[in-house]
This record gives C-alpha cells, structure tokens and sequence, in this order.
C-alpha cells in the first residue's frame, strides 16, 4: 500500500514500538491516529502526530470500538490499523494464576480480535483497495517456551485467528502478522506475573520497526524469524 497520504490508527502508541510505529508511519506521510491507555504519555505522542489521541482499553471491547471509530471520524475513513498492543506473564503451565492466564488471552488474544473486527468494514473500504491490518503477534507462536506456557498459547492463538481471517478477508483487505523475537524494549520487566526465563539477546526494535514499515508498503502479509534473521513474505 501507498503510506504517504494514508489514514492509519495505530493502537498500543503508547510503548515503544506502537510509538515508534506510529513516528516512522508519520515521517513517511500517514496521516496518523494514536491510541493508548496511558493519558500522559498519549497527549505527548498525539502532540507530536498532530491528531487527537483516543483512549483505549484493550480489554473493554467497548473501548476498543471506540477508538476506531474515533479514528475514522477524525481521518474520514481508514486504510491501515497496526495493533502494538501486548503484555508478558511467566510461569510453569500448571501453576501460573487463572487471573493472570485470563488477563494474557484478554490482551494478547482478544483485545487484537476485538480491534481488528471493529475496523475490518472500514478497511474494506480503504483507499485503492489496499486496507491493511498489521497486528504484532510474537515468535513465541512458532516457538513456544518453557515457562512461558499461556504467554505462548495466547501469541499462538492470536496467529492461527490472523491466519484464518487472511483467508476469509482475502478480497476485503490485508492481513500483515508480525512476529517478532526477544526485543529490547523492557517488556519482560513489565510482567503481569513472575519473572522471565532466560531469554536469549534481544534484537534492537529498530529492525522490527523499519521491517513492518517495509511490510506494510509492500505486499507481504508476515514478518516471521528464519534463523536470527527477520524476513517478510
């Protein structure tokens, strides 16, 4: 898709990647919404986008329509939603918290799905037919880790949805699934429960950011790891 011009929320703006996301997309010509739960640091990204920040709450389905159709309100209609939302949580499978296992799909899982079905109508309307919904999943989806049982299962979860829902919105819009490695943007320090196992060397998230910028003004539909290197297809 053509970034320059283009009508793009970007939810989760409020971390590191969600704000560099929504920078680079913005530096590129994007007319760019932000959309997080942290009031202060939301003011300061949309300060700098030149649009209204939008709340979000990615637990409350509510607040996640919300934000959209805030968005499509203030940009006249959508091309691109990026979903940066997520949270870590550690523990073996069979003692990790119920509240901390529900807490992992409500972000992980559910709170994408909810974003994405409230903005898939206006995608399908986008500019030149070219929508497009990138949603950060994780590697974890494809490696599932010892001590990270229901961290993984909810990434994998939200890859498998991504994946059926290219297939069956293949003539409405793009479905772009990033998976990213270890990153060094601290998430793991931010844990809903329990401390990380150990984890190998975290990639800088400047090459995840400058791959999703090159996915979404292109065609592929992944970001996937082969090996250590980042690869789109």
């Amino acid at each position: 898709m053509k970034i320059e011009g283009a009508r793009v929320l970007v939810a989760g703006a409020t971390g590191v990647l969600g704000r560099a996301v929504a920078a680079g997309l913005h530096e590129r010509g994007a007319r760019v919404v932000a959309a997080g739960r942290d009031a202060a640091r939301l003011a300061e990204v949309a300060g700098a986008l030149g649009t209204s920040g939008r709340h979000l709450d990615v637990v409350d389905v509510d607040s996640c329509g919300d934000a959209v159709r805030g968005a499509v309100e203030e940009l006249g209609g959508l091309d691109l939603l990026v979903v940066a939302t997520g949270a870590a949580g550690f523990g073996r499978a069979t003692e990790l918290d119920e509240a901390v296992a529900e807490e992992l799909f409500a972000v992980n899982t559910l709170g994408p799905m909810a974003l994405v079905r409230a903005a898939a109508p206006y995608l399908a309307e986008a500019r030149d037919g070219e929508g497009t919904a990138a949603v950060l999943s994780a590697v974890l989806a494809d490696l599932p880790t010892a001590g990270m049982a229901d961290y993984s299962a909810a990434k994998a979860a939200l890859a498998t949805w991504l994946q059926v829902l290219r297939r069956e919105e293949r003539r409405s819009f793009r479905v772009l699934d990033v998976r990213p490695p270890h990153l060094d943007t601290g998430l793991e320090t931010r844990a809903l429960a329990g401390s990380a196992p150990r984890l190998p060397a975290s990639m800088p998230h400047e090459q995840v950011i400058s791959a999703i910028l090159d996915a979404v003004g292109g065609d592929a539909t992944e970001i996937v790891m082969d090996g250590k290197e980042m690869v789109l297809r």
